[in-house]
């Protein structure tokens, strides 16, 4: 195959479609065409792995027991991570809307598989983080295809990882790496939602040092 030409047009969108990832916790309740949904999740066999490992292991959320517990993870968690902050912070974490949990229509809890055997432990002999990093770099490939098709993403990262994958009856040698909320936003934008309600500022600078 030879090398690809991209045009400027080209450039401008994917620099655009970049621009307009958010991390979604507003979702509309509609549903989504379930080709539409694998065409996304296609994103997972187009991404690096470490040794060719492939060690994403992704369960579709869909049982009203499993999002049951799912959501009293995420509460019972976020009331311990309220305790962390005091005056103004406090009040305004307490406002924050942290998951779209009880709206979006697709739920994913990914894991990353630390035992699997695929890649014959290349590149994870000495870092064996690599393995995570991987399903770190798949994901991202999902989010920004999911995006394309005008669908947006939230990261549910107030949970407890060990008691998820107790509810979900995954292997031990499973890690958590995420749990996703999948489904059409209320609106879009390309200012961060923590940026917009004065948690956090996105300076947008890339310090990078000389050794």
């Amino acid at each position: 195959m030879q090398d690809q030409a991209f045009t400027d047009d080209f450039r401008t969108q994917f620099d655009l479609l970049m621009r307009l990832r958010r991390d979604v916790r507003r979702f509309r309740t509609d549903a989504i065409d379930e080709a539409v949904l694998t065409r996304c999740l296609d994103a997972f066999q187009l991404a690096p792995s470490v040794g060719l490992s492939e060690p994403w292991r992704v369960i579709r959320v869909k049982s009203a027991d499993a999002r049951a517990a799912a959501l009293k993870n995420f509460q019972t968690a976020n009331v311990a991570a309220l305790r962390g902050y005091s005056g103004e912070k406090a009040q305004l974490y307490s406002r924050l809307k942290l998951t779209g949990m009880q709206e979006a229509p697709v739920q994913l809890a990914v894991f990353c598989d630390d035992a699997t055997d695929k890649g014959q432990g290349l590149g994870a002999g000495t870092m064996p983080e690599m393995r995570r990093y991987s399903v770190v770099s798949a994901i991202t490939l999902f989010w920004l295809s999911l995006r394309a098709q005008g669908l947006g993403l939230g990261w549910v990262s107030i949970l407890d990882p060990d008691k998820m994958a107790q509810d979900l009856r995954v292997p031990l040698d499973w890690r958590l790496i995420g749990y996703f909320c999948v489904g059409w936003p209320e609106e879009p934008s390309e200012t961060p939602e923590l940026e917009r309600v004065g948690w956090e500022i996105r300076d947008g600078c890339l310090p990078i040092e000389t050794r």
